[in-house]
Formats: C-alpha cells, sequence, structure tokens
C-alpha cells in the first residue's frame, strides 16, 4: 500500500487551462491525461489524500462519474471548489473521510494537510511536514513566503504533473519548482478565490 498526494486537479475547469498555462488542448484532453496518469499510479488499496479542489463547478454528475473513475482510497480536505458537490451522499461516499484539515503519518513524520496554505501547523517545531493546495503554480507573495518554510510541501496538480505522487516526490517536485522559479520575476494574479 502506498501514500498518494494531489491538489487542484479542477477536473472540468477549462478555464484553468489557460490560467496555469497547464499543457492541454482542450477540457477533455486534460481530463482524461489526469484520470490515465492516476490510474497508472494508484492502486485499488493504495491511499491518496486530495488536498482540495478536486472537481469544478461542470456539473455534479460529470464530476461524480470522474471521481469514479478514480483508483484508490480517496481522502478529501475541501477546497474552496469541492463544497458544491459535497451536498450529494453519492458523492461523498466516493471518499473515505472528509474534512477541512487532516492527518497523517508516513515514515518521513507526521503530516498536516489543508488545502490552503499556513503559516504554521501543529508539530510545526517538532518536525511535523504541512502539505498544501490552492496556490497552484502561482509564484505570488503566498509563494514566496511558503517558500521559506521548510517543510511545507504545495501537492498542485501543476506543480506534481498532472499525477498523484508519494511523499518523496513531492519533495523532488517542490523543490524543482522552487530552483526553476528563483530565476522568475513575473509574480501572476489570482484567480482561485
Amino acid at each position: 500500500m502506498a501514500i498518494y498526494f494531489i491538489a487542484d486537479t479542477h477536473f472540468g475547469h477549462g478555464n484553468i487551462i489557460r490560467l496555469c498555462e497547464r499543457p492541454f488542448n482542450s477540457l477533455e484532453e486534460m481530463n482524461e491525461t489526469m484520470v490515465s496518469n492516476w490510474n497508472a499510479r494508484v492502486h485499488r488499496d493504495d491511499h491518496v489524500y486530495i488536498i482540495g479542489d478536486l472537481c469544478w463547478r461542470d456539473g455534479y454528475e460529470n464530476a461524480l462519474q470522474i471521481v469514479k473513475r478514480l483508483k484508490g482510497v480517496k481522502h478529501l480536505v475541501v477546497g474552496n471548489h469541492d463544497r458544491d458537490f459535497l451536498k450529494y451522499p453519492e458523492y461523498r461516499e466516493q471518499f473515505v473521510e472528509i474534512a477541512a484539515m487532516l492527518y497523517t503519518n508516513t515514515d518521513k513524520g507526521h503530516i498536516i494537510m489543508c488545502h490552503y496554505p499556513m503559516a504554521e501547523w501543529n508539530g510545526i517545531f517538532h518536525g511535523a511536514w504541512h502539505i498544501h493546495g490552492h496556490i497552484h503554480n502561482r509564484r505570488s507573495d503566498t509563494f514566496e513566503f511558503m517558500k521559506t518554510r521548510e517543510r511545507a510541501l504545495n501537492a498542485g496538480a501543476d506543480i506534481v504533473q498532472f499525477m498523484p505522487v508519494v511523499f518523496t516526490e513531492l519533495m523532488a517536485y517542490n523543490e524543482a519548482f522552487k530552483s526553476a522559479a528563483a530565476g522568475v520575476g513575473a509574480i501572476r494574479g489570482g484567480f482561485d478565490d
């Protein structure tokens, strides 16, 4: 059994391709690529922590069908775009737990997950990690601050190559994104409010 992390997939959100400069030509290509990437890595008994914004307001039936296709035992940390679907019992039944914050332990230590980046979290001074989403691949003031937090990791789909990743991969993708961002001066605007 493996443990995976991902945030901000935004299944069903056509404009996210332009807003995040995602490498897809259409909404259908984005959705199908991410479902395929997910299912190629995740097995039935693996646990996937979705750190918010799994689906966009593309209609309940479309969202439900996508979530049903995704392999693994799914845990949902509620993001700002998840609430509309959570009023439907069949959608909620796709997850073993749903909360604003979730906690787990791995061989890398205690992990606190919240969709929104936090300046401090429980256990920060005792080696705990914080995994978040929400800021996608924006190089904003929030990104600049969060990259100074040694044990904070962005699980955004745009950072982790549009697939759930294990903890060591999440660390590597974050390091690569921070290194690449060091040479980029432009700050992109917000879009996810």
